[in-house]
């Protein structure tokens, strides 16, 4: 019952920082199930996908209200999306699940780096010059 509660909560959180902040709930709920739950990596990407579903379809419900959604660009990158999910899945389901979780933790360094290094990038030129005197 309280792994229950737990798994709620992180459908919370997740969901919460997935609509706020536009990160794809697998960023949280994969990681979170293999290392918090015990989950098999396989599992716990799977279980993710399953559960980012409905929880995209209200967030964008909610942002597409604010008028933040393309839809012109949605629909061609979703279509594409869908391909590649077909393949990712095949691909996905032919690797070991060590090799698995170590290629999710190097994308997600890759990713956090990226993300760091442009945020510190776009900080120092958005400060004003010193001045001299």
């Amino acid at each position: 019952m309280l792994e229950i509660a737990a798994l709620i909560a992180l459908g919370l959180f997740a969901g919460t920082m997935a609509a706020a902040l536009g990160l794809g709930g697998g960023v949280i709920f994969v990681p979170s199930l293999v290392v918090l739950f015990g989950f098999e990596q396989h599992i716990a990407q799977g279980t993710s996908l399953a559960v980012i579903f409905p929880t995209a379809i209200v967030a964008t419900i909610a942002h597409a209200k604010m008028g933040n959604v393309r839809w012109h660009l949605s629909v061609p990158i979703g279509l594409a999306g869908i391909a590649g999910a077909v393949l990712g899945a095949r691909v996905a389901l032919q690797l070991d699940a060590d090799l698995l979780r170590r290629m999710f933790g190097v994308f997600m360094i890759l990713l956090a780096t990226r993300m760091a290094w442009r945020a510190w990038r776009i900080t120092d030129q958005s400060e004003p010059a010193p001045d001299p005197s």
